[in-house]
């Protein structure tokens, strides 16, 4: 098994799970650091690695109306200041080569959305940049796929890579989980996150923007944990109705840090009787 290192923090199969979590767009710097802070708290208490989530941009917004991101400056400097005051990793997405440089100098993960996992040029920048770099794996991919996209990046000597699960296509507005993925892509050696939350969206579910079902997320958190694997993503909102993206997926904060808890027992009982393909 490889092993990821991100800040302080030591990303593998077999180690005790990472939470990737946070808001979906970044709002503000205050509201950054509260739920960076919450979260934060609450892994301390279960033994769990956290690393901060928030995107600066959302390039594939179902609807030209959607809310404005902070973007690219801001956006870099409420992340920056997260880490500075809350002391964790802090990762977001990238959307074009000319961003890698510019994220890389403040994150410690970079994030290669579904829809561009195979955008060469793309991960290339990414891999030069030196950061880890988080893959999700695309909607329209089989896991086994994802071993070629790991060859673009490996090709530029990175071999901080983490490997994401996000569902697949499945019909109009929908998207399964296929859990034998999660072992798939862990045949890599590379460490493998489970996104619970994007996992339950239904793209475009509500005409001029997705949906989903927020109550199955921590259903397919706890279904992966307990298969042994190094990371869960989740996105989560103090008020998810009124946040300005994926409200309908993203878990209530105030529920966190009980969920946390619980998938911290999971990912012990998994790892001390880990799965080997």
């Amino acid at each position: 098994m490889k092993t990821v290192n991100i800040g302080t923090l030591s990303v593998s199969n077999d180690a005790p799970l990472t939470l990737i979590a946070g808001p979906c767009q970044l709002e503000s710097a205050d509201h950054a650091q509260m739920i960076a802070g919450t979260l934060a708290e609450a892994c301390a208490a279960a033994g769990v690695q956290y690393v901060f989530k928030g995107s600066y941009d959302k390039a594939n917004r179902t609807s030209l109306n959607a809310p404005a991101p902070l973007g690219l400056d801001k956006g870099l400097a409420v992340l920056e200041g997260v880490r500075n005051a809350i002391g964790c990793p802090v990762i977001t997405d990238i959307h074009s080569e000319d961003q890698c440089e510019p994220v890389a100098s403040v994150v410690d993960v970079m994030q290669i959305p579904a829809f561009l996992c195979r955008q060469t040029a793309l991960l290339l920048a990414a891999g030069r940049s030196g950061a880890a770099i988080n893959i999700k794996k695309g909607q329209f991919l089989a896991p086994w796929d994802m071993a070629n996209v790991v060859a673009k990046v490996e090709s530029t000597g990175n071999n901080k890579l983490l490997l994401t699960e996000r569902g697949a296509s499945f019909g109009y507005n929908n998207l399964v989980v296929d859990m034998c993925s999660l072992p798939e892509m862990a045949k890599t050696g590379y460490p493998v996150v489970m996104d619970a939350t994007h996992a339950v969206a239904k793209p475009g579910g509500l005409g001029s923007a997705s949906g989903g079902q927020r109550e199955l997320a921590p259903v397919l958190a706890r279904a992966a944990v307990s298969l042994g694997i190094a990371a869960l993503f989740t996105e989560t909102h103090e008020d998810p109705d009124n946040a300005p993206c994926d409200g309908p997926n993203m878990i209530y904060l105030r529920d966190m840090p009980a969920l946390i808890e619980s998938w911290a027992a999971f990912d012990k009982l998994a790892k001390s009787n880990p799965i080997r393909l």
